[in-house]
């Protein structure tokens, strides 16, 4: 028989010019391909879509192929056992970047790349593969060849629509059919039946744009300046293109389009899932000499954020942490900011779009019952379902998600009913708040724009948390050491509250959410419950809405519950979950997964002329060694709970320096 897994390893050499980390030492890099050849009848996954039509070899076997980032000791005695393997977002690779707070690169090898070497440190096996189909080589990005499907002919295309957005850059007249230069676009098959339409907001009426305006054409050539009198320099050419579209008037800022076209060429996105498996599975069992971990791995983790986060939790509800041989094959997950999300690997999903914000993408759902760890029933269907239900392959799970979350992606329905009503976690299931935090926080502390939001982007560092949560995971592992209880907002305490109680103290004149982003039972199909349809408008007779409940605030406008980090504890300003779009920019409604900078009045005199409640920073910290001191308390104060490591207090203190100058430096007067 073939062998599921074998490798392709093309360079192993030292990492970082051969730098030793701690006790661990050396570390060795190695890169190559991974081949998968797998029998249909072999698949461990019970839930997977439609594998009898997945393309297969004259052999008979599934085949793909994904590039590999191994990072190991060089001495295979050194390490503590536990292989971290990082879900990729969009082929991106950030774990050195999120738990090292090193550069962030695609082409890790440097020392600059390793960062503080908190990872290596430790002595994890370091592991990145790619599992969505959908990502086009560029950039050092890693990606995966998927097969195809095969079979009727009326499942080989399908109508689909894709949004287009230009957020305020140059006007756009050529992109790609996904949307993004690095995504796989699905080729039109029909030019004849397509339709552009393009909205101010999600509701306004759509506004047709004539078939006489555009084209799927391809506009080859940047122009610009002559040069030394060549004028080629200068040309440009449309050439007609099943994977683009040509605007010449322009994709303008903060319009919706939709390109409704007749696509094809699907993709098994499945089989990506299956790879990286099977993948990690034969690095952990196999003892053939071809693997370059054999007999090294004890335990084996998963991670990965707000896309792959959500890939995380689609993979365990559908049954991949099983492999072809029956055996578990992730024992901790750590997926972070993925809301109450999951996948959807449909025939003709871009995977690479987000998950549906108040403003855009409301066409992919990425955001379906089952929300919980827990079982639940869906009071809007009767359906009882959960993210965990195999006890024999459910990993322990240690969820993780920013103030963001609640407030973009429905990050109360992971821990609530679909009522909104608390809902107890398994045991093997903790769910931290990062309290007031945003989606995307820089590892390294940065000043905060603005872009077409009408606050300051959120500030607050989180860096800390990462490494704490995942020793936190590899304790619970190797040790049995369970990590603290749940931290997060409880509607038993009032903590967790609807809309309408949510309180806020806002200065005079700063405009406020109406309502988070919300959900409703949006009926698509049993065609693309499925898998065999592509998302396209859903049918507008459904529309029973989910319980989607926010954090409440307290005096200063922070959030009351979960781990408040120590920016948090000790504020400069607000910090919140949600950001609103600025005018020309489809004002007035949430802005992706952004949060606020909200600073406070620098005196009592600022706040009282500016009708701010929040007590002002001179009433708080007398100078910056007291700010510095009411930093260094709360970091402390998260260790002694075990949610931060004693290195990170150090970390918070030098941002804090200056009344946080690094990262609060648009109020110059308080520094």
């Amino acid at each position: 028989m073939t062998q599921i897994i074998s490798l392709e390893i093309r360079t192993r050499r030292p990492f970082a010019d051969g730098a030793s980390f701690g006790q661990t030492g050396a570390y060795e890099l190695i890169e190559g391909r991974a081949v998968l050849a797998l029998c249909p009848d072999q698949i461990g996954a019970d839930a997977v879509y439609e594998a009898e039509f997945f393309e297969t070899d004259a052999e008979g076997y599934i085949r793909a192929t994904t590039d590999i980032w191994l990072l190991a000791p060089a001495d295979p005695k050194r390490g503590n056992g536990s292989l971290l393997f990082e879900f990729v977002n969009r082929g991106n690779k950030r774990m050195l970047q999120f738990f090292n707070s090193g550069a962030a690169s695609n082409k890790p090898s440097s020392a600059a790349d390793a960062g503080n070497g908190f990872l290596m440190r430790e002595g994890f096996m370091l592991l990145i593969a790619a599992w969505q189909g959908d990502v086009l080589p560029g950039d050092n990005r890693v990606v995966i060849d998927l097969p195809g499907f095969s079979g009727p002919a009326d499942r080989m295309s399908a109508m689909v629509t894709a949004e287009l957005i230009n957020e305020g850059g140059p006007v756009a007249t050529c992109l790609p059919l996904s949307g993004k230069t690095g995504t796989r676009s699905y080729p039109v098959t029909n030019p004849d039946k397509a339709r552009l339409v393009r909205k101010r907001y999600p509701s306004s009426d759509a506004e047709e744009i004539g078939r006489d305006r555009w084209s799927f054409a391809f506009l080859e050539g940047a122009g610009g300046g002559l040069g030394a009198g060549d004028l080629q320099g200068a040309e440009q050419a449309i050439i007609p293109s099943e994977r683009h579209i040509w605007l010449p008037e322009g994709f303008h800022a903060g319009w919706l389009y939709q390109l409704t076209y007749e696509a094809t060429k699907p993709i098994a996105f499945d089989v990506g899932f299956i790879a990286v498996g099977e993948l990690v599975s034969y690095l952990r069992n196999s003892t053939d000499g071809a693997n370059p971990l054999a007999g090294r791995v004890r335990q084996t983790i998963g991670w990965g954020r707000s896309q792959s986060g959500r890939a995380i939790r689609d993979f365990l509800h559908r049954g991949f942490n099983r492999d072809h041989a029956g055996r578990r094959i992730f024992d901790g997950m750590l997926p972070h900011i993925s809301g109450g999300g999951k996948t959807t690997m449909n025939r003709f999903q871009n995977l690479v779009i987000a998950a549906s914000r108040e403003y855009e993408d409301h066409l992919h759902p990425s955001d379906r019952f089952p929300f919980s760890y827990a079982s639940s029933t869906d009071h809007l269907t009767g359906q009882t379902d959960a993210i965990l239900k195999r006890a024999e392959t459910d990993p322990k799970v240690i969820h993780t998600q920013s103030a963001s979350e609640y407030w973009h992606r429905r990050g109360s329905l992971v821990h609530t009913d679909t009522r909104g009503n608390d809902l107890a976690q398994p045991e093997d299931v903790r769910v931290y708040l990062w309290s007031s935090s945003q989606h995307w926080s820089d590892p390294k502390p940065s000043l905060p724009p603005k872009g077409p939001c009408l606050n300051y982007q959120n500030v607050v560092q989180t860096v800390g948390f990462f490494r704490s949560t995942l020793m936190l995971m590899h304790s619970w592992l190797s040790e049995g050491s369970a990590p603290p209880p749940s931290r997060i907002p409880l509607r038993a305490d009032n903590t967790l509250v609807d809309i309408a109680d949510w309180r806020f103290p806002a200065p005079a004149g700063l405009a406020l959410p109406k309502r988070p982003n919300a959900l409703q039972l949006v009926d698509y199909g049993t065609e693309f419950d499925h898998g065999h349809a592509a998302p396209a408008a859903p049918r507008k007779d459904v529309a029973k809405a989910y319980a989607v409940l926010v954090p409440q605030s307290d005096a200063d406008g922070n959030d009351i519950a979960g781990l408040r980090a120590p920016m948090v504890e000790a504020p400069l300003g607000s910090y919140t979950g949600w950001n609103l779009r600025a005018q020309g920019h489809g004002a007035g409604m949430l802005h992706g997964f952004s949060g606020s900078y909200i600073p406070f009045a620098e005196t009592q005199d600022e706040a009282d002329l500016t009708d701010d409640p929040r007590l002002p920073i001179a009433s708080r910290y007398p100078d910056a060694l007291a700010y510095s001191q009411a930093i260094e308390a709360a970091a402390q104060a998260l260790v002694a709970d075990g949610f931060l490591l004693p290195e990170d207090v150090t970390t918070a203190v030098d941002t804090a320096r200056n009344f946080g100058q690094a990262n609060h430096a648009y109020s110059p007067g308080r520094i």
